[in-house]
């Protein structure tokens, strides 16, 4: 498929939401609301839950939702401030009790409309970026879906970062990427093209660590595969002292748009 075809696939309203692979990964878990400071948002499906019988863990979902009711609740999968500040709150709070945070991003980008705004929707993205790299707990995010631009980052400052095969991961929409470069919204698929978006382009260019296989008609055994891969790397992750963690982390980023050589 082109990059323009992994984009549609990427959107498709028939793709697992976040809450979906939440309820088959994880067991006994319990929704945790609200950033303590404005309100909840539906867009953030967040909670702690188990891996296994010995490995609790926080949970942190994107969530577009699966018909118009519920997409209209959830702003089509697109974070307020108080979802990203509700998914800090949860992070801190793994913290304290050195949970691992698994997260799953889906979304068009952070919520765009003047109330987000005013509520500090740049503040919020920011904040998230900066307390994750000292998060003193492993964390993963996998990309099921879409993984627009800020909105996306503010889930995606972890340990190891994975993306499905039909997943795209961008700094901007292409829609927005073309309306900037050639003024023209309708050479979104030369916008896609150039942005390198789809997950076997950006594995090439090291920013995930893998790419998990899509089996939607199997959903529940592609499930179990990704519980055996988070359970394996959390079980490393943990092993290691947290300073090691962290600069790991760190230098995990600070490798990233460091080529040799530049194709022209």
């Amino acid at each position: 498929m082109t990059p323009y075809e992994k984009l549609k696939t990427a959107r498709a309203s028939t793709r697992p939401t976040g809450c979906a692979y939440v309820n088959q990964i994880f067991t006994n878990t319990i929704e945790l609301h609200g950033d303590r400071r404005y309100g909840d948002d539906a867009a953030i499906y967040s909670g702690i839950g188990y891996l296994d019988d010995d490995m609790p863990a926080t949970f942190i979902a994107i969530d577009k939702g699966t018909d118009l009711q519920s997409r209209l609740a959830k702003n089509f999968g697109c974070p307020k401030p108080e979802g990203y500040r509700k998914a800090l709150r949860l992070m801190k709070q793994a913290e304290k009790f050195h949970r691992p945070v698994v997260c799953f991003v889906d979304t068009l980008g952070a919520f765009c409309g003047a109330e987000a705004e005013e509520r500090g929707q740049g503040q919020a993205i920011a904040e998230n970026i900066l307390e994750m790299m000292g998060l003193r707990t492993p964390i993963i995010t996998i990309v099921i879906g879409e993984g627009g631009s800020g909105g996306a980052l503010a889930l995606g400052a972890a340990d190891k970062v994975y993306m499905l095969e039909n997943a795209v991961y961008s700094v901007i929409s292409p829609e927005g990427c073309a309306s900037i470069l050639w003024k023209d919204s309708s050479k979104v698929a030369d916008a896609a093209e150039c942005l390198k978006i789809t997950a076997q382009d950006i594995r090439e260019l090291k920013v995930i660590e893998g790419i998990i296989t899509e089996d939607f008609d199997n959903f529940d055994k592609m499930c179990k595969s990704i519980r055996h891969q988070l359970k394996k790397d959390i079980k490393a992750l943990l092993e290691l002292p947290d300073e090691r963690l962290l600069d790991n982390r760190y230098n995990r980023f600070r490798k990233l748009g460091n080529f040799d050589k530049i194709d022209k």
